[in-house]
């Protein structure tokens, strides 16, 4: 898989997961407010803290590919050019 697939596919994963451990973060904390056993909640919040580091972790990934693909990008060198381009049609 090349650089540019798996930021691609990191970079949104990553902001996925962030998100939903962020949308858990509360609900976990909803179920404290309701008295919930402190096994269910702490779980609950362990889980959401869980899943949103991931989502920190993926992203980051994304991150390290999208310049890793920057890199490979820059390090190409230019195409050489072509008859048409070295000697242009007249007008």
């Amino acid at each position: 898989m090349t650089h540019k697939k798996k930021w691609l596919l990191f970079a949104p994963a990553g902001l996925v997961l962030v998100g939903a451990g962020a949308s858990m973060i509360p609900w976990a904390g909803g179920l404290k407010e309701k008295g919930r056993p402190s096994a269910e909640w702490i779980g609950a919040g362990t889980l959401a803290l869980a899943v949103f580091n991931a989502g920190l972790s993926v992203f980051g990934r994304g991150v390290v590919e999208k310049v890793l693909h920057e890199l490979r990008e820059k390090e190409q060198p230019a195409p050489m050019p072509t008859q048409l381009e070295r000697h242009p049609l007249p007008e």
